[in-house]
């Protein structure tokens, strides 16, 4: 896979690109009424949705984290809670996610938040090859190797998604 910086740039890609990582941009024309950005962008790029994996911010224990999941699947937000050593984890409300992260819902990407967040990785990421997440805006996914990722955002891995080809 070869590294692309176009014009695309994010701070998603900027974070891949002073890592030295090898990623590709998938851009596409998001549409404003999808129901599902992540089933979205794997539909419209012709991708295993198995293969494109939603960021979802949680709030666990009063403090804001990640998890990342295949679009094909949910969270499980108990499993999310117990890899980050906790009972409890609720969706996080969506302005504080934004917030946090500096993106905008549907954009958000694991990679370059404004403040890093813990995060956790579906396992079933690292049966794959490749991966694509959200490149830091609507209509912009990136590929990249599942443990670059993991890497990047010093994510732990866990069995957090349920559903279809969820760890």
């Amino acid at each position: 896979m070869a590294r692309k910086n176009t014009s695309q740039g994010t701070p998603a890609t900027a974070v891949l690109a002073a890592a030295g990582v090898s990623f590709n941009l998938h851009p596409y024309s998001h549409d404003p009424a999808a129901a599902s950005y992540g089933m979205e962008a794997a539909e419209v790029l012709g991708i295993d949705p198995a293969r494109v994996f939603k960021t979802l911010m949680v709030e666990v224990d009063g403090k804001l984290a990640v998890g990342v999941v295949p679009v094909s699947g949910n969270l499980d937000l108990k499993a999310i809670a117990a890899a980050l050593g906790s009972k409890k984890a609720a969706m996080a409300d969506p302005a504080a996610a934004e917030r946090r992260t500096g993106y905008v819902l549907g954009g958000i990407s694991p990679l370059g938040q404004r403040q890093p967040s813990p995060t956790v990785v579906d396992e079933s990421a690292l049966t794959l090859d490749t991966i694509l997440v959200s490149g830091g805006r609507r209509g912009l996914d990136v590929e990249l190797d599942p443990r670059d990722l993991v890497r990047l955002t010093k994510a732990v891995t866990a069995a957090i998604g349920t559903g279809p080809q969820a760890g």
